[in-house]
């Protein structure tokens, strides 16, 4: 990747971060939940990690998805479990 395409993946998460901390913040205290989505689109997690939420998202074989949300942060993680059933499926 060209150190431009580098320099604008970062100031899109960037702004992505910046638009979901603000949207929590301008909720009232007693409402915010630190997780939900931007547009509807890109999803964000800004609860502290756990041991749960880790293996639900990255090693989670009853989930079809590919993409999961992060564990913390903004965007998508992959969920290995899915990956390793997929190549497990292309041996005979």
């Amino acid at each position: 990747m060209g150190k431009r395409a580098q320099t604008l993946v970062r100031l899109v998460v960037a702004a992505l971060f910046a638009v979901a901390l603000i949207s929590e913040l301008r909720k009232p205290r007693q409402e915010r939940t630190w997780h939900g989505s931007i547009a509807g689109l890109v999803p964000y997690e800004f609860r502290p990690p756990t041991v749960a939420r880790v293996r639900e998202r990255w090693w989670n074989p009853d989930d079809d998805r590919v993409l999961t949300e992060h564990v913390f942060g903004v965007g998508w993680s992959i969920n290995l479990a899915r990956i390793a059933r997929f190549l497990r499926s292309l041996t005979p």
